[in-house]
């Protein structure tokens, strides 16, 4: 899970995450490497039991709002997953200079590979009542449009905010709550 102080104590509440890509670079800008990401969260949902409330991906972190059992060992298996598939990508269409700076930033003490893709750690908070989550998803969803991206937030593709506006998302979303 990372040198944070943050901890998943409480697998039964849903938590609000973030993973943000080493150093801010901006990864998640072409279709295909969000789709590995939205990919990895479908397969943990299915496969996994991950809950996902909500969710938006931007171009160098993302926010999850999500809940399973064994919280901490899941986001790292996930965080090493999508992190491989996104390396091989960049390797497959020779994004040089990107895998340069992947191994540029990668910190010291992660001796056992050449790149590093995620930030250490997620800031885990643990939501226990409905308010709380609907400030966190209206945080995640009003991210795109503060950035100035979207005038509103059901127009970013890759987020949750859809679902709740009504629309198909890309991704199903958990919305029975406590």
């Amino acid at each position: 899970m990372g040198r944070s102080r943050y901890r998943i104590l409480q697998s039964e509440y849903p938590h609000f995450l973030t993973c943000t890509v080493l150093n801010w670079i901006p990864l998640s800008t072409r279709p295909a490497t969000v789709q590995i990401v939205l990919d990895a969260l479908s397969y943990r949902r299915q496969q996994n039991g991950w809950r996902i409330y909500g969710y938006v991906i931007l171009e160098n972190h993302m926010h999850l709002l999500i809940q399973t059992d064994d919280l901490a060992n899941q986001l790292a298996h996930f965080k090493s997953y999508t992190a491989r598939q996104l390396i091989d990508y960049f390797h497959g269409i020779k994004a040089e200079r990107l895998l340069v700076q992947l191994t540029w930033f990668r910190k010291a003490h992660k001796t056992d590979r050449a790149y590093q893709l995620w930030e250490e750690g997620s800031h885990p908070q643990s939501i226990d009542n409905p308010e709380v989550l609907r400030q966190k998803l209206d945080y995640i969803h009003l991210n795109p449009a503060k950035r100035g991206y979207v005038d509103l937030p059901e127009h970013w593709r890759y987020s949750s905010a859809r679902d709740y506006a009504g629309l198909a998302g890309l991704l199903p979303v958990y919305r029975d709550w406590f």
